[in-house]
């Protein structure tokens, strides 16, 4: 992943606004995934999905949380995030392509709450980053 230094302090600078919300933000994260693309539900088919449930802020949490751990380890995310890619690839098989249809509903998130702070460097720092997340987690399931 090749991100320019205007791109890292996009990068960091957002995660920075994000971070003591994780939880609100992923779980809003999450429900604009299960209400765009209702497919993605299947995988949660045992939380309870409505809006502002303990289930949605509980693994929205988790979920941003990684995200924010990707965030402090730019230089080596297939080693940060090999636990995670292990735990995706063979215990939670989750389709490889709800990786995308999540990190869109990130992107829109941040767009929605940080408006014009959201700009399109910002914006495409947050594609990259997303994109290198995603290609990491899927890496083991061939």
């Amino acid at each position: 992943m090749s991100l320019s230094a205007a791109e890292k302090a996009a990068l960091v600078c957002l995660w920075g606004k994000v971070a003591g919300h994780a939880d609100v933000f992923g779980a809003e994260a999450l429900e604009r995934m299960f209400l765009s693309f209702p497919q993605t539900k299947t995988y949660f088919s045992h939380f309870n999905l409505r809006h502002g449930s303990p289930d949605l802020l509980k693994h929205g949490g988790k979920v941003l949380n990684a995200i924010g751990y990707a965030v402090g380890h730019l230089h080596d995310l297939s080693s940060a995030l090999s636990d995670l890619s292990d735990l995706h690839a063979y215990q939670l098989r989750v389709d490889m392509g709800n990786f995308r249809l999540l990190s869109h509903s990130i992107q829109v998130t941040m767009a929605v709450h940080f408006g014009s702070e959201f700009t399109p460097v910002a914006q495409s720092a947050w594609d990259k980053f997303l994109s290198a997340v995603s290609a990491v987690l899927v890496s083991k399931y061939r």
